[in-house]
């Protein structure tokens, strides 16, 4: 097993002279109705198709937050025209996108990929089919995230890709010398750092001349999967329904058939992954929240919330397109596998649970926006819990908690962690809220409506419902 410590993210801000907020402690449990915005995941998605298709395209009620902003300047800084327009959606306007005239001549770009991983990794490729340099770059701890698979796939099909210096590169920042096409065939890949890395090339493999087909060959482990299969599950869904074909008849094998990507209109399914820590909130505090225009289908991991939820002792109901989860008497431990991008979510509540409870299946997890099993282990504990590293994950046990500062560590997964363990227990503050920006610019102030909302019963027994 591997210890953790505070200086586990070692770009983290003291928590003396890092912003505190405060986390709000349920008085009682809470009864509330909640919308959160769009997916992260599908926007950026269908922002890269948009500036690959035959024409031009428009998203609905797509996501507006640092990871998407960043996607947008990154395609058009590539010659995509992305323009806003007014929509019906609660969390801001429509985008029209019109495509990369691919093949012709293109000046110089600067790409900065923030921290957004979906960036960092999908647009090179993208960038290949342009002509002219494309110089990657991001925030500080991005050029810690794994990178080394997208650079040596690029290689891999005659893109020339170079350190700032003229040598190879191995992580941002990079510059990729596009020539304004890519030929394509077949690619072997290790993708067990991340899924994104299969996504990435998927994406633009029908704008290569001869398509794609990648395969993933773990080297140092034999057999060892891609993680977070269900993101690129997503992709290869998204991508059929603008008209590409692709087989993923064989595990580890993806074939993308050279072709147009038709233009679309694409509403954006809210982002359930987001909806996790409200939905969290339910058994932190006994009681009831939910969430509208629940998809009876979807390709989003965040799905995986009802069966969650339902293992650890609530009840979990879908009608007529609201999810509703009602907190059991308590929090139940639970073993859980592969939970990906859910697990801080999950393990804030595994920390306020009776019993013991196992996340396996997450070892890339240390390759996200931190490494999120170490940075967990060192909050988790910091605020009185029990919790290890395990080689692919975490164990948590029941522990009393108490008050005290929880550092996100520039990862807005594991501020909204804090967030949840701040319901049950007195006196939590979180450092830098605002890095939820990445996913959820408005999260502070959702989480605080989530709160205030009464039952009717409530705002009668105040002096009547107001109108």
């Amino acid at each position: 097993m591997t210890g953790a410590t505070p200086s586990a993210a070692a770009h983290t801000l003291p928590a003396e002279t890092a912003p505190l907020w405060r986390a709000p402690f349920a008085e009682r449990p809470v009864d509330a109705t909640v919308t959160v915005p769009g997916s992260k995941s599908l926007t950026n998605r269908y922002l890269v198709l948009a500036a690959l298709a035959d024409g031009p395209s428009r998203l609905r009620a797509p996501l507006h937050s640092r990871d998407s902003a960043l996607m947008i300047e990154a395609l058009r800084q590539l010659g995509a025209g992305i323009t806003e327009v007014a929509g019906d959606g609660a969390f801001g306007p429509d985008l029209e996108i019109t495509p990369i005239t691919m093949g012709a001549p293109a000046e110089d770009t600067a790409i900065d990929c923030g921290l957004a991983g979906t960036v960092m990794r999908f647009v090179p490729p993208v960038a290949a089919l342009r002509r002219g340099t494309s110089v990657f770059d991001g925030d500080p701890h991005a050029r810690k995230r794994p990178m080394g698979t997208i650079i040596e796939a690029l290689a891999g099909l005659g893109v020339a890709v170079s350190a700032p210096d003229g040598g190879p590169a191995s992580s941002l920042p990079f510059a990729v010398q596009g020539t304004g096409e890519v030929r394509g065939g077949h690619l072997v890949i290790d993708a067990t750092a991340s899924s994104q890395f299969v996504s990435a090339l998927l994406l633009a493999g029908a704008r290569f001349t001869e398509g794609l087909h990648l395969e993933h060959q773990s080297r140092e482990h034999d057999g060892q999967p891609v993680p977070s299969l269900d993101h690129i599950n997503m992709t290869v869904a998204v991508l059929r329904g603008v008209g590409v074909m692709v087989d993923d008849s064989v595990p580890n094998h993806w074939v993308v058939s050279p072709g147009p990507i038709r233009a679309f209109e694409q509403r954006i399914e809210q982002d359930l992954s987001n909806a996790g820590p409200f939905l969290a909130a339910a058994l932190a505090t006994r009681g009831t929240v939910r969430i509208p225009n629940w998809p009876a289908e979807t390709t989003q991991v965040g799905d995986l919330w009802r069966d969650i939820l339902t293992a650890m002792g609530a009840d979990v109901t879908l009608t007529d397109g609201t999810l509703t989860v009602t907190g059991g008497p308590e929090i139940k431990g639970a073993d859980f596998d592969e939970t990906s991008e859910l697990a801080p979510t999950v393990a804030a509540l595994c920390a306020l649970a009776t019993g013991p409870s196992r996340l396996t299946g997450i070892a890339h997890l240390r390759g996200h926006e931190t490494d999120r099993l170490a940075a967990l282990v060192a909050e988790i504990n910091r605020l009185g819990g029990d919790a290890e590293e395990t080689a692919d994950g975490l164990v948590i046990r029941p522990a009393p908690l108490h008050g005290g500062v929880v550092h996100s560590y520039a990862d807005h997964r594991m501020a909204t962690a804090g967030a949840i363990m701040g319901l049950a227990v007195h006196g939590v503050e979180v450092e830098d809220i605002a890095t939820t920006a990445k996913t959820m610019p408005d999260f502070p102030l959702l989480w605080e409506a989530m709160l205030e909302q009464r039952t009717t019963a409530e705002k009668d027994s105040a002096g009547g419902t107001q109108h």
